[in-house]
Order: C-alpha cells, then structure tokens, then sequence
C-alpha cells in the first residue's frame, strides 16, 4: 500500500461521484494497492479495510480530524476534534486473518466469517436497518452443528446469533469504531460513531472542488494542462495562485 499522487486521487473521485460507499472505498484502496487483487480487498474484514483506509486518510491529509455533529439530547451544534491514533490502536491493515471462525453457544456450534465490503454492497439502499442487519449476519454463517448433526443456520435461536455478533466484534473491533463525545451545553456524553468511509470522502469532494477551481485559474492565466498543473508541488501552485490573484 502506498500513498495516492494528486492525479490518482483526483482519477479516484471522479470514477466514485455517482458509486456506492463500498465501491468508492474498494477505488480508493485498488488505487493505493495496485500490486493486490480487486476480489482480495473486497474480501477484506471491514475492520482491517476501515484501518487501510484510516491509514491512507492520514497520508493525503493528515493526522488530524475536524468533524461536526449534534448532540442527540438539545441538538448542539458540536466541533469534533480527534487524531488518527484516537481510532486507529492495534488496527490491523494487512490480510493475516482466519477466514472461518466458530463459537459455541447454548449445545451449538456455529461456523461464519467477518463481514467484508461484498456483503455490506449487496444490502446497498435497504430502508430496513434492522432487516439488513438480520441479513447481513444470514449472509455470513456457514453452518452449524447441534448435537453432531447439521443445524439449519435460518433456526438458530436468538442467544445463538447474539453470541455469533459478539464474537465477530471481538475478532473485528474496529468494524464499528465509536469516540466519546460530551456536550458542553448540558453536559450529555455519548458515542458518537466514526464512519472513516463517509467521513474521508467528504474530505475528498471538498478537496476535490477547490483542486479543480485551482486548474481552472491557472489553466486560464498560463494556458497549462491540467496534467501541468497538478505536477507542481503545493507550495509552487499556492505562489502561481497569488500572483493572478486567485
């Protein structure tokens, strides 16, 4: 993995405007990856994907995050301020996991796999969070076993399947990543999730935009490229920028 040159990210926003969040992730990361194969990043655990991805974030802009979010209490406006490091302790990036795990709960024994970008793309739009949870787990469980017979996955108790989720946030914890935020008009404290994905590309299509504009000035003060253009260093565009006045 590696970090994106101005070109690559740009290239990367443009192909994922109108795709899914998954498919702008698995973009980004096919770009950052390029010696790795597609089908292998989409069967990435969210968790170890949501770290590569943490990882790159921190290369192109930095190790700091702003954020804004309200408090679910008296709805005041708050300014999240975290580092990378805040979210990122002992997240794995790299593919040394097991691809099928087991648990044992009430006389069952019930085989699954973490959850990865293609099961997460195929519930894309469902309106129902509680339905597509439900059918993201169904989408994982590989079997089970009852009394050393086979078990029908579909008629496995509830404490069953709670056990199956616990398990898989204990395998992939930073799947669903949370910081503690306190209000400070009337002191409520919470957590508040930290979805790298949205949060990362609407970095991206803010930087995007004024990249974008910064072409267009110079483009029309020098007659440049866009190619041109992005090959010079910050600094050197920033100064070009200043002089025709932008």
């Amino acid at each position: 993995m590696r970090p994106l040159t101005v070109s690559e990210l740009l290239l990367a926003w443009d192909r994922g405007r109108d795709r899914s969040s998954t498919e702008r992730v698995l973009l980004l990361l096919a770009a950052a990856c390029p010696d790795e194969d597609a089908d292998a990043l989409a069967a990435l655990p969210i968790g170890c994907r949501d770290a590569r991805l943490l990882a790159l974030r921190q290369w192109t802009f930095g190790e700091r995050f702003t954020g804004l979010t309200r408090c679910p209490t008296c709805a005041e406006r708050i300014e999240l301020r975290f580092n990378a490091a805040d979210v990122r302790a002992g997240a794995p990036t790299g593919s040394d996991r097991e691809d099928e795990l087991a648990v044992e709960a009430a006389g069952y024994r019930v085989r699954f796999r973490l959850p990865d970008s293609r099961d997460v793309d195929a519930l894309h739009g469902s309106a129902d969070a509680v339905a597509a949870r439900r059918d993201l787990l169904g989408r994982c469980l590989l079997g089970a076993v009852r009394e050393g017979k086979a078990y029908p996955v579909k008629r496995l108790p509830a404490s069953v399947l709670a056990a199956v989720v616990q398990r898989m946030g204990e395998m992939d914890p930073h799947a669903d990543v949370h910081t503690t935020v306190t209000c400070p008009a009337c002191a409520h404290r919470w957590q508040a999730t930290f979805d790298i994905v949205s949060f990362f590309w609407t970095e991206i299509e803010t930087w995007a935009t004024r990249m974008l504009y910064d072409v267009h000035v110079l483009a029309s003060a020098y007659a440049w490229s866009e190619a041109e253009i992005l090959a010079l260093s910050p600094g050197r565009r920033q100064l070009y920028l200043e002089m025709v006045g932008a």
